[in-house]
């Protein structure tokens, strides 16, 4: 017993690492397809993107863990069955299920931890993924002279180069549009070559053999205004350019702290009773309100007030008011109307706004458990999805994978996106396709614990054969 234990460990332990591994691969790279056009090209040190990776890959450990089990348990199965070694352990009066008991503890293992994962080291994650990007999204981009091409990155000036030498340093017909002339009128530096070099704060611009254009107004005469056009030609001269907001600035980490991604379950705890006292303040906001708007507007304006009685009222009401404060009074009901009409339209976004607030901490408050259940959701799925194709390796368990695991991500992407506008409660919306797939998963385990030939082409075939044997007696008699 000892032995097929340790068996069935070695057999899941090694598929587990690799596809844990090659879907986290997967994931970055399409983590730096999205961001690529951020990363580019903005002169950032190899270890920054590397520390971005870093942390991203922590934030999509909660898709790559699911997927590994599910895939690694039908490659685990799924190659006992076909090297017969199902067989024999169940020859040997060993059942599916006790099979598959060291593995379930193994799974409840990862699944504790990586619910301890979500919940303390997750948050962290996120507070330094989400600043860094932040960061990185929001830089400027790095000054870069292409040839051919005028770059307006540095502000009050445009620069155009010809061409560059190979060594990156040396420039050739270089043009430059000085704009930061309080007057209006550009400055025009050309020049022949010159070379380049630069420090944290200045880019410098060493420039040989080239004019100066500077434009500035004259003397003026009676209806004849006059400009001034100056023309200097230099040997060499230096040109300074500030490129000191080019540097990245690291954003302190607290401002992102009360994100709802950032928080663990006690943050999250607090975070929801904090936005419920508001949204009850929000809802105090009752008839008293228009009482003072009416008499703000009416008994502070001198109007008479006209006490109706509380019953239905027949007939044109504007005969009841005084004619001579008719118009006055209509005109205070319209300012009064529009009023509560405004303060009510603000209120309602307003509590728009934090319900929404609400729904996304109640959503990611549920999704710290739903880590953990799901995983062990796709292992009673795979494993018996493994012993009933009977198939190892990367080829049918890789589709079956893909299959049962994008039917599992659609239900909770859409479940969730309902939670958000409100269609579900948010405990439903999160849990709603491990309700779904639960029957699934109970099953298939027992359709593999009767050895049944649920994903077996020749079963059906058989089946469809002797269809047709039936169909075939029965004209002939």
């Amino acid at each position: 017993m000892k032995k097929i234990h340790l068996l069935l460990l070695k057999a899941f332990i090694r598929p587990f690492f690799v596809t844990f591994f090659i879907v986290m691969f997967i994931l970055l790279m399409l983590f730096l397809f999205k961001y690529v056009d951020d990363l580019i090209g903005k002169g950032f040190e190899w270890y920054i993107i590397l520390e971005l990776m870093y942390y991203a890959s922590a934030a999509n450990v909660s898709m790559a863990l699911p997927l590994s089990i599910l895939l690694s348990s039908i490659m685990t199965f799924g190659t006992l069955g076909e090297n017969y070694e199902l067989v024999a352990i169940k020859s040997a009066g060993l059942s599916l299920q006790k099979a598959m008991r060291p593995l379930f503890v193994l799974i409840i293992f990862i699944a504790i931890s990586s619910f301890i994962f979500s919940d303390y080291m997750l948050p962290k994650a996120n507070l330094k993924y989400g600043s860094l990007l932040w960061d990185i999204t929001n830089k400027k981009l790095s000054f870069l002279i292409k040839e051919g091409v005028f770059n307006n990155s540095i502000p009050g000036y445009s620069i155009r180069v010809n061409k560059k030498g190979d060594d990156g340093v040396s420039l050739y017909d270089v043009m430059i549009y000085d704009h930061t002339n309080t007057n209006g009128m550009a400055k025009i530096i050309i020049a022949k070559e010159g070379k380049m070099y630069s420090n944290d704060k200045f880019l410098f611009l060493k420039l040989k053999n080239g004019v100066r254009y500077e434009e500035s107004s004259g003397r003026n005469t009676y209806n004849n205004p006059r400009q001034e056009l100056t023309r200097m030609r230099f040997t060499e001269t230096d040109q300074k350019f500030d490129i000191s907001s080019f540097k990245m600035n690291r954003t302190d980490e607290q401002d992102f702290r009360n994100n709802t991604q950032m928080l663990n379950l006690k943050g999250l705890t607090r975070k929801r009773d904090s936005l419920t006292k508001e949204l009850d303040s929000v809802n105090k906001f009752s008839s008293t309100t228009i009482n003072s708007y009416y008499r703000q507007n009416n008994y502070s304006k001198g109007y008479t007030a006209v006490k109706t009685p509380a019953k239905v009222i027949k007939g044109d009401i504007l005969k009841m008011l005084p004619e001579k404060q008719r118009l006055a009074i209509i005109q205070s009901a319209l300012d009064l109307a529009t009023s509560v009409k405004q303060t009510t339209s603000g209120r309602v976004t307003d509590y728009e706004d934090r319900t929404r607030s609400i729904i996304k901490v109640q959503l990611e408050y549920q999704r710290k458990f739903t880590l953990a259940v799901s995983c062990l959701l796709l292992f009673f799925i795979g494993a018996p999805l493994g012993a009933i194709i009977r198939k190892g390796g990367l080829g049918l368990p890789v589709v079956m994978a893909i299959v049962f695991f994008l039917l599992y991500h659609i239900i909770a992407t859409v479940s969730e996106k309902s939670a958000t506008t409100g269609s579900l409660r948010p405990f439903f919306g999160m849990w709603l396709a491990i309700f779904i797939l639960s029957p699934l998963g109970a099953f298939l385990t027992y359709k593999a614990t009767v050895d049944s030939a649920l994903f077996d082409v020749g079963y059906f075939k058989q089946i469809f054969i002797n269809l047709f044997k039936k169909k075939k007696s029965n004209i002939n008699s």
